[in-house]
């Protein structure tokens, strides 16, 4: 054989004894990672019962990690580690898991037998860690009603409590109490515009940012927005945070119309007339043109909206902001006199149209807020994202 094919078949060899090690557990009982080693070694029984090298690694494998996970129980009981008791809850499950995955197999249960559970220690374990984490979710929760951060902390101890025992005492309720201290309270006040023209425009933009914060009420769990009508119904005393929405100037309705008048030609000879030459008629070609009338009205409206948010806890305006709008409405028309030949396609298009009238000022006012209400709804999430 060649030494090329030696090559190959020594390296393919080895190849599959590695993928054989690595599905049987061996590589991970040789790291240490036992329960690992045990759910690798299960995994190939299922497939192959007979397997030795997976026989063997869990065989192994079962009893390290048995001693390992017994051995942390007993060092944590014994410690004054704080919240000990989730980390003895954890080593029980992780052996049940392992319990529950030979019992699973039956070639495992024919090597290992029958493996411990541990239902009543985890339990145990678990509910000592639940009243732990409640007396200590309750004592920071006491420190925490005039403290956002401490109250964030009684939250995540309550948190945790409702992960391990979710019917635990009253844990929900605590949850929600600790939530409320923890939030960040934002009232957003809007001010109405000066005009009883645009009141309905004005409403529509209102509408549009209180539906905002309808469907964003938290853009993160510990931030919470309320219109002044809502603040006032759930008797909201001191907001964290004002946010005040007003516009500085607008104008609707601006109107420049501009008219241009041009000689144009036409780009190429075409038929003018004819002549006769002796007895045959002949056609005359030539450019011709036309004196064509295009009429541009162009009507501005645009504002400028001013966000600040107040703090009432230190009497400061902590951000503000200019945000601009601007609507465009154009009507364009033409006409002309002389040749049509003399237009291009796009000229003819143009003086087919008639003046009509721009959209009522409702409608303008209600446009050049689009693009600003796209601005503040991208300000308050930044700003109140990661607070």
């Amino acid at each position: 054989m060649q030494p090329i094919r030696l090559l190959y078949f020594a390296g393919l060899v080895f190849l599959i004894a590695g993928l054989a090690a690595c599905s049987s557990g061996k590589r991970a009982l040789e790291r240490g990672n036992y329960d690992e080693a045990v759910r690798k070694a299960v995994n190939r029984l299922r497939s192959n019962p007979s397997n030795q090298k997976a026989r063997q690694t869990l065989r192994e494998g079962y009893a390290l990690a048995l001693q390992w996970h017994l051995d942390n129980v007993r060092q944590l009981q014994g410690s004054n580690v704080r919240f000990r008791w989730e980390g003895i809850a954890q080593h029980y499950d992780q052996l049940n898991a392992l319990y529950n995955d030979i019992r699973r197999c039956p070639g495992g249960l024919q090597v290992v037998g029958n493996p411990n559970e541990y239902l009543n220690e985890a339990g145990d374990a678990r509910a000592q860690a639940a009243a732990e984490r409640y007396e200590a979710g309750m004592a920071t929760l006491e420190r925490g009603k005039n403290n956002r951060q401490l109250a964030r902390e009684a939250y995540g101890h309550f948190a945790t409590v409702e992960q391990l025992l979710p019917d635990y005492r009253d844990v929900r309720a605590k949850l929600e109490e600790a939530r409320f201290y923890a939030t960040l309270k934002v009232v957003v006040e809007q001010v109405a515009v000066g005009s009883r023209t645009f009141t309905f425009s004005n409403e529509f933009f209102q509408n549009k940012i209180n539906e905002f914060l309808l469907t964003n009420r938290q853009l993160n769990q510990f931030v919470r927005f309320y219109t002044p009508q809502e603040a006032t119904a759930e008797k909201l005393q001191r907001p964290d945070h004002i946010i005040r929405l007003q516009f500085d100037d607008f104008v609707v309705g601006q109107t420049l119309v501009a008219a241009n008048t041009e000689t144009v030609t036409s780009k190429d000879s075409v038929v003018v007339g004819e002549v006769k030459i002796g007895d045959t008629k002949q056609k005359v070609y030539d450019k011709v043109s036309a004196k064509l009338t295009i009429t541009k009205k162009t009507v501005l409206s645009k504002g400028l909206l001013d966000m600040q948010i107040y703090d009432p806890n230190t009497n400061r305006v902590v951000f503000q902001n200019k945000m601009p709008g601007e609507f465009s409405w154009i009507s364009e028309w033409g006409h002309f006199n002389g040749d049509e030949r003399a237009l291009t396609d796009g000229q003819k298009k143009i003086c087919a149209f008639r003046e009509v009238p721009p959209p009522p000022p409702q409608d303008l006012f209600v446009e050049f807020c689009k693009p600003i209400y796209g601005q503040v709804t991208d300000q308050i999430r930044r700003y109140y994202r990661n607070y």
